[in-house]
């Protein structure tokens, strides 16, 4: 039960986590990459929002 409550946070929190390590390290596709992993929490939030209304 407690796997699947914290599943999604923690893949959200590690794709936030390696979305600004790879920011710090590199540019041009590594900026791409970061910027898709960044975004992946606010989309999972927008997404959440749509489904309860």
């Amino acid at each position: 039960m407690i796997r699947s409550t914290f599943a999604v946070p923690v893949l959200l929190a590690l794709a936030s986590i390696l979305g600004l390590v790879v920011a710090l390290t590199g540019d041009g596709a590594r900026d791409v990459l970061s910027c898709a992993a960044l975004a992946l929490p606010i989309v999972a939030v927008g997404w959440a929002m749509l489904r309860r209304t």
